[in-house]
């Protein structure tokens, strides 16, 4: 079992940074690919970026690459997402989750609650 806890989200201005972290408990966090999604009001939630067990491999959405940077350190059961450069179009709760990895919510097996991010323009 893992639990996921997200937090540093918040309103900022369009080119702003963020970065939001997600803290595990459980034993077992090192083994899962962990992933960051987003969901805007009325749309589907999407993926934004994943990273395996050992971070050595990440994958990103095309609308983030380049500008968002997920890394996480088992040591502190702690994903994080790095977000630069954001646009309105960012605006979203982002939810971090643990599972097989892939970019489908189906995917992955634990979710945290999510935390809201806005950016104004």
């Amino acid at each position: 079992q893992v639990q996921l806890v997200e937090s540093g989200g918040g309103s900022v201005q369009a080119g702003a940074s963020l970065k939001l972290s997600c803290a595990a408990s459980g034993r077992t966090f090192s083994t899962y690919t962990m992933g960051w999604f987003r969901q805007a009001p009325g749309k589907e939630r999407e993926f934004v970026a994943r990273i395996t067990w050992s971070g050595a491999s990440t994958s990103y959405a095309d609308s983030v690459e380049g500008r968002f940077t997920i890394s996480r350190d088992n040591a502190k059961n702690t994903m994080y997402l790095q977000m630069s450069s954001l646009k309105p179009e960012d605006t979203a709760v982002y939810y971090c989750a643990a599972g097989n990895g892939g970019f489908t919510p189906s995917r992955y097996f634990y979710w945290g609650q999510g935390t809201q991010v806005t950016v104004s323009s």
